[in-house]
């Protein structure tokens, strides 16, 4: 069982890699390849934790720090995965002319790469945190036949306007099946998650994903990438210990993002962070349009380096690097910055 008196918050555990931290994001200022070393990591087995809302969780490590290296690694994989793969659905007509988009999403559990060496046992759609983001255009008819494989009941509430039916605030038991359908509007950044209690667990345990809908009137070319910022709490004390977006700590300091200098970069960010309250968004060297829930292009949007988002806001970032670089990117909360929500954008 777990032994809380080995338990270690967040902030000792901040405390204990400072050192570290700083190493990594001061060094990647000079050297941006650097990355962090010197971080022990070890496990201890557990059966359950006081304080869960859920059991069947299953045994798991419990890491108490972690060591950002080289190796390309799953977790790495789904991160940069997840930037870039779009989800259009099976794509067929009506007979009234609009077009259908189907999709098929799993609920299973999964533990899941977080960190070098680090497993979290996480509840997943399709098996990655965030699931696939899903990708239509608005007045498309979208259609999901929701699985439930996992031991708990879950469920899919997608954001946008839609029939109440379709809400996904009934729960769909272990080994049942729900199809959504419903038109999609209006155009912008959506989201989903499952929306069974208690919401909380389910959450901080990965049930979640971006969902884009296109305007009709397509917008400016540019290169797209989807960005779910997430943190999770490795000793479920309702304190996360480490930060990410889409699930990997320091991945993009590992692997920066390739962009171009000077042609447009547009992110759909979205925050699911649990136990804290805000997330934030910062940019080094360079400023851009963020468009608050995708709205209109034709709208006024921020210009600014800096966003904040609470758990489900989200919206588009639109970027045009002035010249070639590595661009620092990183929540403005210190100590999200220190426990694994850092990048940088390598401008070409």
């Amino acid at each position: 069982m777990f032994d809380r008196r080995k338990q270690i918050s967040r902030r000792s555990f901040l405390k204990a890699g400072a050192a570290g931290a700083a190493a990594l994001i001061g060094g990647a200022l000079l050297n941006p390849g650097a990355l962090l070393g010197g971080r022990s990591a070890h496990a201890e087995s557990h059966e359950g934790h006081e304080g869960h809302a859920e059991s069947g969780h299953g045994s798991h490590g419990m890491q108490h720090g972690f060591t950002p290296g080289t190796e390309v690694t799953e977790g790495l994989v789904m991160a940069r995965e997840a930037l870039s793969n779009f989800d259009y659905g099976k794509v067929s007509t009506l007979p009234d002319g609009r077009t259908l988009r189907e999709y098929e999403i799993v609920s299973f559990e999964k533990d899941i790469e977080i960190a070098q060496g680090v497993k979290f046992p996480a509840w997943t759609f399709n098996g990655t945190v965030p699931g696939p983001t899903i990708r239509c255009t608005e007045g498309d008819v979208v259609r999901v036949k929701f699985s439930n494989a996992s031991s708990h009941p879950h469920s899919i509430h997608f954001h946008g306007i839609h029939p109440t039916d379709m809400d996904g605030l009934e729960a769909i038991p272990p080994g049942g099946t729900f199809t959504y359908e419903f038109e999609a509007y209006p155009a912008g950044m959506q989201v989903y998650h499952c929306h069974v209690p208690p919401f909380q667990t389910h959450i901080h345990k990965g049930m979640y994903g971006n969902f884009i809908i296109d305007p009709k009137t397509p917008r400016a070319p540019a290169q797209e990438l989807s960005m779910v910022m997430n943190g999770f709490d490795l000793d479920f004390d309702s304190d996360n210990d480490i930060y990410a977006v889409n699930s990997y700590a320091f991945a993009f300091m590992q692997e920066p993002i390739k962009v171009k200098a000077g042609k447009l970069v547009r992110i759909y960010l979205s925050s699911f962070l649990e136990f804290d309250l805000i997330n934030s968004f910062h940019l080094h060297a360079a400023y851009f349009h963020y468009y608050a829930t995708g709205a209109d292009p034709e709208a006024r949007p921020y210009y600014t380096d800096t966003v904040v988002l609470a758990q489900g806001e989200r919206g588009l970032v639109e970027i045009l690097f002035p010249r070639p670089g590595k661009y620092m990117f990183h929540a403005h909360v210190n100590e999200f910055t220190e426990l694994g929500w850092v990048g940088f954008f390598e401008a070409e």
